[in-house]
């Protein structure tokens, strides 16, 4: 007797975002298969203009971000929730068009859906905006955030002008002096985030919760 064996494919629904109103979002978007996403200097520009015009139609305020060669994290609000999808959408459809054109290229640039988890603001926000700007550093690009250019750190610093940055208010409550605030800003980074908080932000953003939450050793981890 011929046994035929049919394999059925089970496709399991995409889990619902979390999005709590009032809180900012730390949002990652990867390259496929982890392929580099980033070219050249005009890449990265092309980028940062994409996400400036898109956040700026929306009144979506960025508060951090990081473009490293095969993915990008962003700590931004939102004062309507479905605007998170919009503002993510538009950048990475428009950013993906733009480098098939150049490079001559086809297919998928981004691995699918963003990643994105809400930021409890009183705990979290000055800690993910350090897990954010600390990426480079992390993975041995550079020695101090200070030498990467595609970062928020050297706006939020206080070392250069960034118009696609708008502080958060916890941001804004380091000091009352711009000068002051932006010394107390490099203070923050002179001492490492713990092992703690780096597990619970990552745990937060493989998973989708809220840093801390339980869970967050579920689902696919990434390192940076």
């Amino acid at each position: 007797m011929i046994m035929e064996i049919v394999t059925l494919e089970v496709r399991m629904p995409r889990r619902a975002r979390l999005l709590l109103p009032g809180m900012p979002l730390h949002i990652v978007q990867r390259g496929h298969n982890r392929q580099q996403c980033f070219f050249n200097q005009t890449d990265y520009l092309f980028f940062l203009s994409l996400l400036q015009d898109f956040a700026g139609r929306l009144n979506c305020p960025i508060h951090a971000y990081v473009l490293m060669t095969n993915h990008v994290h962003v700590l931004a609000s939102f004062s309507e929730l479905t605007d998170i999808a919009c503002v993510m959408k538009g950048v990475a459809q428009e950013y993906a068009q733009y480098i098939n054109r150049r490079a001559g290229r086809t297919g998928a640039l981004w691995e699918g859906r963003y990643r994105s988890c809400p930021v409890p603001t009183e705990r979290y926000v000055m800690a993910c905006q350090r897990y954010i700007e600390l990426n480079p550093v992390r993975a041995g690009m550079v020695d101090s955030p200070e030498l990467y250019r595609w970062s928020s750190y050297n706006g939020n610093a206080g070392f250069r002008e960034d118009p696609l940055l708008t502080p958060h208010f916890l941001y804004e409550g380091l000091a009352p002096d711009p000068g002051e605030r932006h010394e107390c800003y490099r203070q923050l980074f002179r001492r490492p985030l713990t092992v703690k908080q780096l597990e619970e932000l990552r745990g937060s953003i493989n998973c989708g919760h809220v840093p801390g939450a339980s869970g967050g050793k579920r689902g696919r981890r990434w390192n940076n």
